[in-house]
């Protein structure tokens, strides 16, 4: 049986995991450099892909009424021509449209994702430079679209791509799609509701697909992974409701800060070999 990562690891794993999802500060970087930091194997991309189906299922109860209006009403506009004008039957096009980059960048990188792009100097030089964009886009958006009236087939595209960066630990996968959203001049809680219901195919994909790597080989145990992303459930749905209640009236300067002094920190490690950056 895989001993990759213990009991006392999932338990922090899956706090952090819950804690970092939703907020712009990446938590594959997260999990990736705190297990560095403690002299902790790496728990792999596919734990880490596992466990976000905690994350996602806060997603699905917290958006519950507005997922099921955007299946249902999209399963009904297929063969209602009257309800394709309909926001909701919009919207669930608009979600597969901003998926497809991510589906097929994540099959073209696998490899890439699940070594090269976990090497700690480039994680800290993400954190970083992302975070700088962000910076950038939270300061000169005019935060004015809202996702009912202004939601296109190219900003989908757009936000799409937005999120496949996220591939790469340290982009975050909400900010990457946030920072799209304020380059594109929607409001902060829209563009961040938006990219928590991009995720929900993408991640609910992935980490399924990583079940199956679950206890096999140097992959983590199936006891641990399964606490993790419990815990990961219980913190995430804290977190997403907090953090929507509070970039309503705030920037996101804090999360700029943090990324920035954390990615500074990560690369002195690794320079002075206090850290591994590939181990």
């Amino acid at each position: 049986m895989s001993t990759l990562i213990g009991w006392f690891e999932a338990v922090v794993l899956g706090i952090l995991q819950g804690l970092t999802e939703f907020l712009p500060i990446s938590s594959s970087a997260h999990i990736r450099v705190v297990s560095a930091f403690f002299g902790w194997k790496d728990p792999g991309a596919a734990f880490t892909a596992v466990i976000q189906l905690g994350t996602e299922t806060a997603v699905l109860i917290y958006f519950r009424k507005e997922i099921w209006e955007i299946i249902s009403t999209w399963t009904r506009a297929l063969w209602t021509p009257a309800l394709r004008g309909h926001h909701a039957a919009r919207m669930g096009w608009y979600v597969i449209v901003g998926t497809l980059p991510i589906l097929v960048l994540g099959l073209l990188f696998k490899d890439s994702i699940e070594t090269v792009f976990r090497d700690l100097r480039l994680i800290g030089v993400t954190l970083i430079v992302f975070g700088l964009i962000l910076w950038f886009a939270d300061r000169t958006a005019r935060t004015k679209l809202t996702l009912e009236r202004h939601l296109s087939f190219t900003h989908a595209v757009v936000y799409g791509f937005a999120q496949s960066l996220a591939l790469i630990p340290g982009v975050s996968r909400s900010g990457g799609t946030i920072t799209a959203g304020l380059l594109l001049d929607y409001r902060r809680e829209e563009a961040a509701k938006y990219s928590f219901l991009l995720a929900i195919p993408a991640v609910l994909g992935a980490g399924v697909l990583e079940l199956f790597e679950i206890g096999e080989g140097a992959a983590p145990a199936w006891g641990p992974t399964i606490l993790a992303t419990v815990i990961s459930f219980i913190v995430g749905y804290a977190a997403v409701a907090w953090f929507l209640k509070y970039i309503s009236t705030h920037r996101f300067t804090g999360f700029v800060i943090y990324r920035v002094l954390l990615g500074v920190a990560i690369i002195a490690l690794v320079s002075l070999g206090i850290l591994d950056p590939t181990a």
